[in-house]
């Protein structure tokens, strides 16, 4: 890449999350990380270039295929691109994943740099800059002098700094997340699932019960249960109580018994009690699948009532396509169910009609031991995304989603198989790997088509 005039230098936290966009302004992905690779001496990292995520599968970006950041997103010179999944090489470095948070020394002014005396900081960022012969360097990092949010953050070159090539302990992931703060659960459960174990502890650690919840339901079963593990018990049990009762409980179930029941004696009661009511179904069973917490209303609700409850951000579109009409008390399990309302017919009355009066009693609402091939068939004899599970009492216990099947049809590894491909091909550009037979793309980094339009 040729270096523009005008200033040219990019901070890396700014880059984390930024569309990449082709020659013709079609979105290719979202940058992942910026890719390094460290040198002996002073000499400052050279920028190989971009992980890039592309419909949650990372992939490499040289960097001289960068002509700019402008307008908020990275402009490529080509739409060509090799399509092959990024896995990290052993002299290359993740500059967001693994440089940020990291604690180093500042070299005083004077000192003997081969053996400093410095004062402890922690990066916050680092730039990369192109230089006259076309290649991007990392020349600069920002560090905060002192623990805290309040220390001095200051901008030194990279020369100033030392301890990036030792192992970091107890490295954190403040900055880490702060870049990324905006991203999607999905999207963060990605990035998590191609850090080293380590790093993926440290970033649970640092992320907010809610978040953390979130960003489990996204990761593959044994992610799950080895990042709960690493949390202290009490931890542990505030993210189950954050997770739906249904999610919590399939994730209780992959855990010994003795384990799964210490955490539900440190969860709070009412909200141990639906996990406890889903975990005594076979996982195979509408019971096993469901989840307790769809939207439930008395038949005298309007529809107005209706339609602002279905509003809720935080319900999937299966759960948010209907309402549950039910006698008190509208916790699961509840009174008498009486039918469902679906929100198309919600659209279509007087935001002031009772909901008792347009529900559907025709749909056979389904019993929590029907097994999942009955299930499959019962959602798509009747056009549904949900379906009400009763039980012997004609009360409402949960509800089964259109999502929860197939995530059991699927096979169990469909989430890892998703985020890890079968063919993991690495690759510095100038540096072969051998290829698969046939493989027209022998460097693992070469273009060999043009970029699908990203989801």
């Amino acid at each position: 890449m040729t270096a523009r005039p005008g200033p040219a230098r990019v901070y890396c936290r700014r880059l984390a999350g930024l569309l990449v966009l082709d020659p013709n302004g079609d979105q290719v992905g979202r940058v992942h990380d910026v890719i390094v690779t460290l040198r002996l001496g002073h000499e400052p990292p050279r920028v190989l270039g971009l992980a890039v995520e592309v419909q949650r599968r990372p992939i490499f970006v040289p960097i001289s295929r960068v002509t700019g950041v402008e307008s908020g997103a990275v402009v490529l010179s080509s739409a060509r691109l090799s399509w092959r999944r990024f896995a990290q090489r052993p002299n290359e470095t993740r500059v967001l994943a693994e440089l940020l948070d990291r604690r180093v020394t500042l070299v005083l002014p004077g000192a003997d740099s081969s053996a400093p005396a410095g004062r402890e900081v922690t990066v916050v960022d680092a730039a990369i800059e192109p230089t006259r012969s076309g290649d991007w360097i990392l020349d600069q990092v920002a560090v905060r002098v002192g623990r805290g949010r309040r220390g001095e953050v200051r901008t030194v070159s990279w020369d100033e700094v030392t301890g990036f090539s030792l192992p970091e302990e107890g490295q954190g992931a403040a900055n880490l997340l702060a870049a990324f703060e905006k991203l999607r659960p999905a999207d963060l459960a990605s990035l998590l699932h191609h850090l080293s174990s380590k790093r993926r502890a440290e970033v649970a650690a640092a992320l907010d019960d809610e978040r953390l919840a979130d960003v489990l339901e996204e990761l593959p079963e044994d992610e799950q249960v080895e990042l709960l593990g690493g949390l202290a018990a009490e931890r542990a049990a505030d993210v189950l109580e954050a997770m739906g009762p249904d999610d919590a409980a399939d994730l209780l179930g992959e855990l010994p018994t003795d384990e799964a029941e210490q955490l539900l004696r440190l969860m709070q009661p009412e909200e141990a009690a639906p996990v406890r009511r889903l975990l005594v179904y076979a996982d195979d069973t509408a019971g096993g699948m469901m989840t307790s917490e769809p939207v439930v209303l008395a038949p005298n609700a309007t529809v107005a009532e209706a339609l602002a409850r279905v509003r809720a951000p935080e319900l999937s579109p299966a759960l948010a396509a209907q309402v549950y009409v039910v006698r008190p008390p509208y916790e699961t399990p509840t009174g008498r169910y009486l039918g469902l309302a679906h929100f198309q017919r919600l659209l279509r009355e007087p935001p002031s009609t009772l909901v008792g009066g347009v529900i559907d009693v025709d749909i056979t609402p389904l019993r929590p031991d029907t097994p999942l091939p009955e299930v499959t068939r019962h959602l798509a004899s009747y056009n549904l995304v949900a379906a009400p599970v009763l039980d012997d009492a004609g009360r409402l216990v949960g509800v089964v989603t259109v999502d929860d099947v197939l995530d059991h049809l699927l096979p169990s590894d469909w989430r890892e198989r998703q985020l890890t491909s079968d063919v993991l091909v690495g690759g510095t550009p100038g540096v072969m790997s051998a290829p698969p037979a046939g493989d027209p793309d022998p460097g693992g980094r070469g273009e060999v088509g043009s970029a699908p339009a990203a989801t």
